[in-house]
């Protein structure tokens, strides 16, 4: 006899970093429950990431209002259809309004800081064994991703943007630490430059297309979805960023990631699992807050973090996981 399908209702976030870091509970929920179908509400930004979820009934990208009016929308795309299961990492009333036999909602807890991967596992009650962050890669995605990263020589990818300039090392020195890295000498000598990045990315390009001969650069600043983004960072021998979205694809992908700190919290953003690693400079994050006390000035938090220090820790880290490499693209 057919099983009956299992809706799922799953509200994940805006910003492309922190639905990548819940994205591990859909892979969960996947695998426990095998009738699952899923529809997945995230931010326009964030919403591509879902494509190829296995069981997927529909994808709502979520424009926020100022008036709260997106919840409103969003109740009348849902409210026809009965939920076995709505999970709600937004914490909104939603769940209270739509017909469903479970929920789990975002609530937030004191205590001390915890990462988001684990933050958002307590929603469903797996912080003890919180589910890693997972994209699922369809065949076409795979396929673009494989001919993208074609060629000879380990990879260097980079992802030098952020969402503010605060979080922004400068590029000049990310090209400094590319030289080194794949120059006579480096850990990556002969390799090549992945650079990775949105449309709005596209000016960190001239420096960095100048450190990599050609035939050896590889731009994929705007050129790609999110998913092909990622299985081609899967590839990547070691990918160096500041703290982004593009950075927790890259962990998430199996990268070795060295994620660059300033005025970000790594006990909640750090990229996850034990190919990540963290790196800041001299100033912790309360010494930064204490000269921008919000986090909105127009500055860059990251003078104090060198080019050497940088390319030492991503030495160490290229030497940590030469044993370790997983098999590159998964879907």
């Amino acid at each position: 006899m057919p099983v009956a399908p299992f809706p799922i209702l799953f509200i994940t976030a805006t910003r492309i970093g922190d639905a990548v870091l819940s994205s591990g509970l859909i892979r969960r929920l996947s695998e426990e429950i095998p009738e699952a179908r899923f529809t997945i509400v995230a931010g326009p930004a964030a919403a591509p990431l879902f494509e190829d979820v296995p069981g997927l009934d529909a994808l709502i990208p979520l424009q926020k209002s100022r008036d709260g009016g997106h919840w409103l929308r969003l109740w009348n795309q849902v409210r026809r259809r009965s939920w076995g299961l709505v999970v709600d990492l937004r914490g909104s009333a939603l769940s209270s309004f739509v017909r469903r036999r479970r929920r789990a909602v975002y609530r937030s807890a004191s205590g001390p800081a915890v990462h988001k991967v684990i933050e958002a596992a307590r929603v469903l009650g797996l912080q003890d064994d919180p589910p890693a962050p997972h994209i699922f890669v369809g065949e076409t995605a795979a396929r673009q991703a494989e001919a993208l990263v074609a060629g000879e020589g380990p990879i260097l990818a980079l992802g030098p943007a952020a969402n503010w300039i605060g979080k922004t090392w400068p590029i000049e020195r990310f090209a400094q630490a590319a030289i080194q890295l794949l120059g006579p000498g480096g850990p990556l000598a002969g390799g090549r430059l992945l650079v990775a990045g949105g449309p709005q990315d596209a000016g960190v390009l001239p420096t960095l297309r100048s450190v990599a001969p050609r035939g050896r650069f590889i731009d994929l600043v705007g050129k790609v979805d999110l998913v092909t983004l990622h299985a081609a960072l899967g590839s990547a021998r070691l990918f160096i960023g500041n703290d982004s979205g593009v950075m927790h694809l890259a962990a998430a992908a199996g990268a070795p990631t060295l994620g660059l700190f300033g005025p970000s919290d790594e006990r909640l953003y750090a990229p996850w699992g034990d190919r990540g690693r963290v790196l800041r400079g001299a100033r912790s994050l309360d010494q930064i807050r204490t000269l921008d006390p919000d986090l909105r000035q127009a500055i860059c938090h990251m003078m104090d973090l060198s080019v050497d220090s940088v390319v030492a820790a991503a030495r160490r880290l290229v030497t940590e996981t030469e044993a370790s490499r997983p098999a590159q693209i998964d879907g």
